[in-house]
């Protein structure tokens, strides 16, 4: 059975729960993906971006299809009591469908990656090596509520030369079937093979367990995008390695040496621009030495956000409400932010050292030398100076897209973008040199 059968009523509502019938689809798929792949990595970059281009048009041409197809994903989700964090993700409207076309056209117009010489060296016995991008074969890819990871996980995958299997959550498969069909005709319009994208055809969780322990000999990555249960799971239960991260607990220091301003306006913007994303920040701290808590949190408190603050912050405003230990290793994905105080640079680096998710962490400060100690001395994959946590983004560091922000340090680290989803070869070129005894 092949994913390319689910159509944009959504994927397969829900096979008999068959241990057997749920072996063979998946089996289908690998076999698909892993012959895709092997067309995939021999593909030219005009076909690649030819069928990119094809899937952007469809996207714009389907919108009224897509639009309908997460109707009918929020109305189930809403009678599921779906939490506010989880149906912004799930939303999709006229911006965000425009979103998903245009960025496919930046994946276009980034260079690919596949053949790239990433160095090379004479050996002085005349060896000629060169170590070369080559794709990592099958990638797969589980995610929550976000469909627009269909869009941006699809055309990251087919750049870099990749087969993807992605399996969407359920709370999502109508969108996500439509969307995965616009990709398709993508594929198909530039000739390509349609099994180089596919969408597990199920919403039956045992299929996700199949494909962490019983794929290992088709995909060869996954990559979960969700919640800390799903993440955790995809972990504990997967036989091939992970890209992925589990929380993304993330800071604002404001220096003692912080633009007043400017603080307030970065951290609300942190805060409540999106406080379902990974890179909202959920904890702020201040240094004891500076002028900028008072009005950053009133800010905040105006705004609409709780805040949980400190002792110390508690007396600057009644509405600020105290904090536990667990809020500082909180990720609340909604407007609720913990606030402490710090004495400086090094206690700051200290607290998101003990507490953080090592995602992203923001100081604002107009002193240099303090701003280079923070940002060498926190070990998180995204590190900002002035600038809003916000900007963790795979598509605001000109990726394109990205198909998570990893917090690991093997194989990728930060956004998982075209570069990412390689790895590399290396070439050897001789003039019949063999090697002495």
């Amino acid at each position: 059975m092949n994913a390319s059968t689910a159509t944009s009523e959504g994927p397969l509502a829900k096979p008999e729960s068959d241990a057997a019938v749920i072996a063979e689809t998946m089996q289908g798929l690998g076999r698909a993906a892993k012959s895709a792949a092997k067309s995939l990595a021999q593909a030219s970059t005009e076909s690649k971006n030819s069928a990119l281009q094809a899937a952007a048009t469809a996207i714009r041409e389907q919108r009224d299809q897509l639009l309908a197809a997460n109707r009918a994903d929020l109305e189930q989700a809403t009678q599921r009591g779906i939490s506010s964090s989880l149906r912004d993700r799930l939303v999709l409207n006229e911006q965000r469908i425009e979103a998903m076309a245009r960025g496919i056209e930046e994946i276009i117009a980034l260079a690919d990656p596949i053949g790239s010489v990433i160095a090379s060296w004479t050996r002085p016995n005349g060896l000629k090596i060169e170590r070369v991008r080559v794709p990592l074969g099958v990638v797969g890819i589980i995610y929550e509520s976000r469909p627009n990871v269909t869009a941006d996980a699809g055309a990251l995958c087919l750049k870099s030369g990749n087969a993807v299997i992605l399996r969407g959550g359920s709370e999502s498969s109508r969108s996500t079937a439509a969307i995965h069909a616009c990709l398709v005709a993508g594929l198909r319009a530039a000739g390509l093979p349609e099994a180089a994208i596919q969408i597990v055809p199920t919403t039956d969780r045992a299929a996700v367990g199949y494909m962490l322990s019983s794929m290992t000999q088709y995909i060869n990555v996954v990559v979960p995008r969700g919640g800390r249960s799903l993440v955790e799971r995809v972990q504990a239960e997967a036989r091939v390695p992970v890209i992925g991260h589990l929380d993304g607990n993330c800071h604002v220091y404001v220096d003692r040496d912080a633009d007043v301003t400017m603080a307030r306006d970065i951290v609300l913007n942190a805060k409540l621009r999106r406080t379902g994303v990974c890179g909202a920040a959920e904890t702020v701290l201040f240094d004891r030495a500076g002028a900028a808590a008072a009005p950053v949190l009133k800010a905040l408190l105006d705004a609409g956000c709780e805040v949980r603050g400190d002792e110390t912050l508690q007396r600057l405003d009644p509405r600020i409400v105290p904090a536990t230990e667990a809020d500082w290793s909180t990720e609340y994905l909604d407007s609720i932010i913990a606030a402490k105080v710090v004495e400086g640079v090094d206690e700051a680096i200290a607290h998101i050292a003990r507490y953080g998710s090592a995602h992203t962490e923001s100081i604002l400060t107009t002193n240099q030398a303090t701003a280079e100690r923070f940002l060498g001395g926190v070990d998180s994959a995204i590190v900002l100076h002035n600038a809003s946590t916000q900007f963790a983004d795979g598509g605001e560091f000109g990726m394109g897209a990205e198909i998570g922000i990893s917090t690991d340090k093997f194989h990728a680290r930060g956004p998982v973008g075209v570069e990412q989803l390689t790895s590399y070869k290396y070439v050897v070129r001789g003039s019949g040199q063999i090697r002495p005894v």
